[in-house]
Parts: C-alpha cells; sequence; structure tokens
C-alpha cells in the first residue's frame, strides 16, 4: 500500500457544529465538504492539509486518513500495517505513536492494536515509537474497516499560538469562532463582548476582518513529516498585512486583570489597534458609536458563583442594560440552559445545539436585532404569564 495523492482530510469540531464547520469550509473553497459524526470530511492532497491547518478556525484537528482496509484479527493487522509504505510519509528519525479506538469489530483490545501497528513501523522503518511523540498515528477499527489517520496538527487548533494570557473557564478560539459563525458575523459588523475574560471573542472577531489566518503563529505536527515541502508550505504560509477595516471590537470585564490580558493577547495577535477593552461593569454598558453589530457574551453559569440569587441578578442585569440600550443589535449568549436564559428577559430564538464544553454543556442563545427595550421586555413577560396560567 503507497501513499494516495488525493485522500480524504477530516476536520475535528465540537458534535453539534459539524454544519457551522461545513459553511466555513465551503466558504474557504475546499472540496465537497461532507458532514460526519464530530467532524466534516472533504477530499484533497497534501496542500489542502498544510492550508486547513492554516486557514480554518472552527477546526480542533485535521486528520489525513492514509489508509483504510478490513480486518478481522491482530495478525491481519499486522500484516497489513507492514504493507504500507510508511518511508513515503514518516521520517527513520522522528519518534511517532499510534492511539487506536475499537468499535463493533472483532478486534476489541485497542492497546494491542496499537502496539502491533508501532511494531510494524519500528520494523519496517526504524522511526522510534515514544508514547509521548509528538506525531501521532490514529488507527480507527469500526465494523472491522481499519482507518490509518496521521493528526496533522499536533496540538489542539484553538492554541492559535499568540494567546499568553488565559483566565479561568476560558471560551476555546475555535468554539469562539464557530458561535460567531452561527450568530451571521462576517467580518463587516462590530462586535462587542461585556464580559471579554481574556478576550478570546473579540480577538477571533477582529482577525476574520482583518483577514489573519488563525494558524499563522503557531506549528504543526505536519512538519515532521517526510513528505513536508517547506519551500511550498513558507509560500503559503508567508506573513500576509492585514485587511483595512473601518469595523471596531469592543470587550469589557469588570475584572483589571482581565483587561490587562486581553490587551496582552490582542497586542500579540496582532489586532490590538481594532479592538478596544474598558473596565466596566455590564449595568454601565452602552454602545459604541456607529452601526448596530453583535454582542456575544459567555457569562458565569455557576461554578464560580455560588448563590443562584447572585447569578440571575448577573443575567436580569445583562438582559436589562441589552434592552433599553443596545436597540438593533444582535445578542447572543452562551449558557447551560434555558432557565438561565430565561432570567435575561431576551426574545431569544430556538436554541442551537448542545456543547460539550469543558464537561459542561453550552449552547448559544441568539436573537434578532432588538427593538424597543421597554416593549419586548413586556411581550416576553406577558407571554410568560399565559404559559403560566394554561
Amino acid at each position: 500500500m503507497t501513499e494516495p495523492t488525493d485522500f480524504e482530510i477530516f476536520l475535528v469540531t465540537h458534535p453539534g457544529l459539524e454544519s457551522t464547520l461545513r459553511d466555513e469550509l465551503v466558504e474557504k473553497r475546499f472540496s465537497a465538504p461532507k458532514i460526519e459524526a464530530g467532524g466534516v470530511a472533504i477530499r484533497g492532497d497534501w496542500p489542502d492539509v498544510w492550508r486547513a491547518n492554516l486557514e480554518i478556525r472552527g477546526a480542533s484537528k485535521v486528520l489525513a486518513r492514509i489508509s483504510q482496509f478490513r480486518v478481522v484479527h491482530l495478525s491481519q493487522l499486522d500484516k497489513l500495517s507492514r504493507r504500507f509504505d510508511w518511508a513515503s510519509i514518516l521520517r527513520e528519525t522522528v519518534p511517532v505513536r499510534v492511539q487506536a479506538t475499537c468499535k463493533g469489530s472483532k478486534i476489541y483490545h485497542a492497546k494491542a492494536a496499537a502496539q502491533r501497528i508501532e511494531t510494524a513501523i519500528h520494523e519496517m522503518l526504524g522511526a522510534p515509537i515514544d508514547p509521548d511523540a509528538e506525531l501521532t498515528i490514529r488507527a480507527r477499527i469500526d465494523d472491522n474497516i481499519c482507518t490509518l489517520s496521521i493528526d496533522t496538527s499536533g496540538e489542539l487548533l484553538h492554541k492559535r499560538g499568540h494567546k499568553s494570557a488565559v483566565a479561568k473557564a476560558p471560551m476555546r478560539e475555535n468554539l469562539a469562532a464557530l458561535f460567531l459563525r452561527q450568530m451571521g458575523y462576517d467580518g463587516t459588523q462590530t462586535v462587542l463582548d461585556p464580559m471579554c475574560g481574556s478576550g478570546t471573542f473579540v480577538i477571533e472577531a477582529a482577525e476574520i476582518a482583518a483577514g489573519l489566518a488563525p494558524g499563522r503563529s503557531r506549528d504543526f505536527a505536519f512538519e515532521l513529516l517526510a513528505n513536508f515541502d517547506d519551500k511550498a508550505w513558507q509560500t503559503l504560509s508567508a506573513p500576509r498585512e492585514p485587511t483595512e477595516t473601518a469595523v471596531r471590537f469592543y470587550g469589557s470585564d469588570r475584572n483589571a486583570a482581565a483587561i490587562d490580558m486581553s490587551q496582552t493577547n490582542a497586542q500579540r495577535a496582532g489586532i490590538d489597534s481594532l479592538a478596544q477593552f474598558t473596565r466596566q461593569q455590564v449595568k454601565d454598558l452602552g454602545p459604541p458609536e456607529g452601526s448596530p453589530g453583535i454582542v456575544i457574551i459567555n457569562p458565569p453559569y455557576g461554578a464560580r458563583i455560588g448563590s443562584k440569587k447572585q447569578l440571575h441578578e448577573v443575567y436580569s442585569a445583562i438582559g436589562q442594560t441589552l434592552m433599553s440600550r443596545f436597540v438593533g443589535w444582535r445578542v447572543g449568549i452562551i449558557t447551560t440552559g434555558n432557565s438561565l436564559a430565561r432570567v435575561t428577559g431576551l426574545p431569544f430564538r430556538k436554541p442551537g445545539p448542545v456543547i460539550d464544553h469543558g464537561g459542561i454543556s453550552i449552547r448559544l442563545f441568539s436573537t434578532g436585532p432588538l427593538g424597543d427595550g421597554t416593549t419586548q421586555r413586556t411581550g416576553h413577560r406577558r407571554r410568560g404569564r399565559r404559559r403560566s396560567a394554561g
């Protein structure tokens, strides 16, 4: 088995957000994106792998599916693994590790399966096997079909490489980018985050507006592969001047340390001229000058606020401020469920899918453009009373 020149590439994302990632791949002109559980598959070659890692914001990993075969026992797995031309992809001096999963197959011992493939690689190529290796081969054995993939990303892609300061319970950058896309953000609207933490939403929005690639500041595992073309990569990833934009982006937080973190991160990302961060409480918030845009907030869910009453006060203040002062703005709030969202009194549409974020189930609640604050908030309460009476 030799390395294919045109193969399947799988971009991993948060389950529930596959269609949003597909939309991004369509926008970036990748070939025939197809939704699968936990991600989106495309077809391409190695430059497409490099470009996906460099440019796609919503993925957490890019896997190159290099081989697929039917297998029903470990000795067969060993034999077929040795048929692959590992020298066409791996370097004999670069450590590698294998991770395996087994589901609905006659081979059910994942550790034994991984060891067979590791032995084949080492004996056929001589590459050292290291459990801590940066380069990872993934073997998925599902219904007796083994798919071999290379993790071409290395570290998770939300680690952009230009964010040094991180707040507690931060929103991952790739998830923030997907939520912004779900809000209809396309780089032309003002974005404001009144609980900005380390500035993730503001920085992602500003980078999109400036046309900056999310992977421009980091390294990738594919740079360790035998088929890596450094000259072609340098051409593809050459630094690009930010696109000029008149749009500005705003973050605020009551915590002075959060503002310092956000400013530092914005400067490292090279978008500090587009972003403004201010120490401010939500109740004192007002809209910036210019056309209405998007307010997006990742408020506390309860882990850091012990009192349910305190938590409800926070959400109520958010709703009151936005309804009364942000006419024409669209609002997105990421939180754990309907009960907290309802406390805001905001006229939310049907919420987005439930997403696992660090073991906590969250979802995006979003509105259309807010109208007159008094009318909408009163109408929301009236609907609630009618439901209660029924």
